[in-house]
């Protein structure tokens, strides 16, 4: 396909490059342009804008009273009235001016000689000979050149026509959003209709000339002339992957005001023809999409992840479906609808990759009703995920939750008191082979866990003081499908959580640097209390371990989800300062410091026994389980100035005198948008147990991240990062782009090149480096080639706003 439409637009290059051209451009002082002065509005692009001057005569009474001036006036023999000197007429929105113009007897048309202007509702036109009907709209104009203000489109033609009905007809004749004496690029056809009112124009024959270069035809082509949808072929993407030519050519259909498609079809010279497209809507309240592409025999080609087998998917149909839906049914009661799924774990890795993409990892399916009472909130939710891997181990798969059912209240009582009540109860499944995973993953069946709470919050502005009582009751019915095992299917657990929480704040007024500022401080003592519960027998449906953070001080809770409950016995104390901006309140500096004494070891881990990690194979878990306080933990959040800013955390162990975790970040943020952000990260490994194993670092992690955005003025923003692994003596991630936004077009140019990791952060021996170089390149009215970089960008460097073209 894609060689197929570079020979209809060579062919065409070929066949029309003789037609005849437009007439050549009139300057800018003829086009209504004019150049900014020190009036020019921040982040102009352009040096100028056009100005429609106001009207010479004011309207008739009636909107087909036509109204005239000239120097002379006489009858011909014929009866019709000849006007000479300067000639203007007006009716309605239309004004004629002239050096001469006759009316013919009928009254019903003039005919004026040249050169002529005529104005009508923002637009322009200028020429040589012409006639205006002045008893409908229409008119003509030989040798025009014409001017759409508000559009900021500009031409010329052998001949321009304003037909009845409003649409101007256009004959040899090209036009462009460039600024007067700028031939970047125009469009140039034999035949060119702008409908205003529709809001796009239409070409036929029409050619793309970057200079003087033609550089693609269309034998019809359409284009919008404001912001609204119009039908239509996009622009095309070209791209290269593992040696060979990828070709999208969209084309969009603007079916209605409130649904809209996109047909994609792809051609990827080393893989075969794709077919994509994407449906959306909007029904009241609700709203949805739904997108996907297949492939037919995918021919093999070259794969992004080197430690795949050669032509491991040739002759398989590839393809990928994602559906998403959410509305509501009052205003209570919302509800989400999400399904995806994928031919198989390496569709976006060889087809969905692109610069804006940063990978996709799962495809979500979701199935959700909400219920927000002003007590209660219910929800009822079948939710899943297909996990993009290739090769995709059963001990990989997602459990499934057919259904999950929650039911959540909280009550307020007098005096400060409250009672809080939670309650699920979900059915886990997944599709594995019972005998290719752990005996405890491969249970399938029913959990219903319930926590009661009661509580009493004394909270006054010096001080605040909680305790918390909570019963977390866990039940289980298990099946283990066809393995034979003596592991009981009726499990139950019930622990106590008991906390308490208290805090103090004193202020002081404060005088720094000339300033009057507020400091507080806020020392706060946090203490739980969670017995040891055996919970070797309970599966591991949705259950992790977290690492430690400042949070993680004032919280009871080891593991996230509900198939574990850590054991704790420990006080928590921390001390805060804050400096608040006397004058209004803002916050600038903060720090925080703060550390958790344990009173007995931890003996609940990921799997549930009560007996401690062995030291000699595991020394890290051993010694997390056994210190007998956590780390120390700063944390420093400063505003140094309106521009700067700063953040640092630092997890320090006493007893081994290491640091366990560190980050430092330092931020710049100037008006103009110019950005800076420098960071630094370390990280000891095996800090964070959360995850599989393969997900675990296995190595010391040291990094050093900077990255930054300048704008030089209001075209040309220049981007940039670099991140450092300072432990393995390599680059992650390098990027350069630039950005230029003229006042009809705009590029954008970036390079990348990274570290995938091939989900496997325990080792570096499979890792492997991408990269590419990436163009966009927008004519302003027509669109754009290339891939997008925006959100890149963003995503890349924080704080950054890229200009939009």
């Amino acid at each position: 396909m894609g060689k197929r439409l570079l020979w209809t637009a060579l062919a065409g290059l070929v066949a029309h490059g003789a037609q005849a051209a437009p007439p050549p451009p009139l300057p800018a002082a003829q086009l209504d342009w004019q150049p900014w002065g020190d009036d020019a509005p921040a982040g102009a692009v352009c040096r100028g804008r056009y100005v429609m001057p106001a009207y010479r005569l004011p309207p008739g009474d009636t909107p087909r009273e036509v109204r005239s001036t000239s120097d002379q006036a006489e009858y011909g023999d014929s009866g019709e009235t000849i006007l000479r000197g300067e000639v203007v007429l007006r009716r309605g929105s239309s004004q004629l001016e002239a050096p001469q113009v006759r009316v013919n007897a009928a009254r019903d048309t003039a005919f004026a000689e040249g050169p002529l202007t005529l104005r009508d509702q923002g637009v322009l036109v200028r020429g040589g000979a012409g006639q205006l009907s002045l008893d409908s709209d229409a008119a003509s104009v030989d040798t025009a050149h014409y001017v759409l203000h508000g559009q900021r489109l500009r031409g010329d033609a052998v001949r321009l026509a304003r037909l009845a009905d409003g649409r101007y007809r256009l004959r040899e004749a090209s036009f462009t959003t460039c600024e007067p004496g700028s031939r970047l690029w125009r469009v140039v056809g034999s035949d060119v209709i702008l409908n205003r009112q529709a809001g796009y124009g239409t070409a036929r024959h029409a050619r793309l000339e970057v200079g003087h270069v033609p550089v693609f035809y269309w034998p019809w082509v359409r284009f919008p002339l404001d912001d609204r949808r119009q039908s239509g072929f996009l622009w095309p993407t070209f791209g290269f992957t593992g040696g060979g030519l990828d070709y999208t050519q969209p084309y969009y259909l603007n079916l209605a005001p409130n649904y809209d498609a996109t047909l994609t079809p792809r051609w990827i010279s080393n893989h075969g023809m794709m077919l994509g497209g994407q449906f959306r809507y909007l029904f009241g309240e609700d709203a949805g999409q739904i997108e996907g592409a297949y492939l037919a025999n995918d021919q093999g080609g070259s794969h992004a992840n080197p430690n795949d087998p050669a032509n491991a998917f040739e002759g398989e149909d590839r393809w990928y479906i994602d559906y998403r839906h959410a509305g509501r049914f009052s205003s209570r009661t919302p509800y989400r609808l999400r399904y995806g799924a994928a031919s198989d774990g390496r569709y976006f890795d060889d087809f969905g990759r692109s610069f804006a993409e940063m990978g996709t990892d799962y495809l979500p399916r979701l199935a959700q009703l909400d219920y927000n009472g002003n007590t209660w909130h219910l929800q009822a939710r079948a939710q899943g995920y297909q996990y993009l891997d290739y090769p995709l181990l059963d001990r990989d798969k997602p459990f499934y939750r057919l259904p999950s059912l929650t039911a959540d209240a909280r009550w307020s009582r007098p005096g400060g008191f409250y009672t809080q009540w939670r309650s699920n109860v979900t059915y886990f499944w997944r599709d594995v082979d019972a005998r290719q995973v752990p005996i405890r993953e491969a249970a399938v069946g029913t959990r219903l866990d319930l926590a009661p709470t009661v509580g009493w919050r004394f909270e006054r502005p010096w001080g605040f003081l909680e305790p918390r009582f909570t019963l977390r009751d866990t039940r289980y019915q298990l099946d283990y499908q066809e393995l034979d095992t003596t592991r009981d299917t009726s499990l139950s657990r019930t622990v106590p959580v008991s906390s308490l929480d208290a805090g103090l704040t004193f202020e002081r007024d404060a005088q720094l640097f000339g300033e009057a500022w507020r400091q507080t401080l806020e020392p706060r003592l946090y203490y739980a209390y969670v017995p040891a519960r055996d919970q070797s027998e309970f599966p591991d449906f949705d259950t992790d371990a977290q690492a430690f953070s400042y949070d993680r001080l004032w919280s009871p809770y080891r593991f996230v989800g509900s198939d574990r409950v850590g054991d704790v016995n420990k006080v928590s104390y921390g001390l805060s300062t804050r400096f608040l901006e006397d004058a209004s309140g803002r916050e600038r500096f903060a720090l925080s410091v703060g550390r958790s004494t344990y009173f007995d070891d931890r003996v609940i881990g990921m799997e549930g026994d009560l007996a401690l990690p062995d030291r000699q194979t595991q020394p890290a878990r051993w010694y997390d389980a056994t210190r007998d306080h956590s780390p120390v933990v700063t944390r420093l959040d400063w505003q140094l100035s309106e521009r700067w800013s700063t953040r640092y955390e630092w997890l320090y162990d006493a007893h081994r005198q290491l640091t366990e975790r560190s980050a430092a970040y330092l931020r710049y943020r100037h008006p103009a948008g110019h950005v800076l952000n420098l960071g630094y990260r370390w990280e000891l490994q095996g800090f964070d147990p959360s995850g599989d194993p393969e997900d675990q670092l296995g190595y010391n992690r040291e990094d050093f991240d900077v990255s930054f955005a300048y704008k030089a003025g209001s075209q040309l923003d220049l981007i940039g990062r670099y991140t450092y692994d300072n432990t393995n003596r390599r680059a992650l991630d390098k990027l350069l782009g630039v950005q230029w936004n003229d006042c009809c077009y705009g590029v954008q140019v970036a390079w990348r090149e990274w570290i995938e990791d091939n989900d496997t952060a325990n080792t570096i021996a499979d890792d492997y480096t991408d990269s590419g170089l990436f163009l966009r390149f927008v004519l302003k009215g027509l669109g754009g080639v290339g891939q997008g970089t925006d959100n890149v960008f963003v995503q890349s460097i924080p704080g950054y706003q890229p200009t939009r073209f």
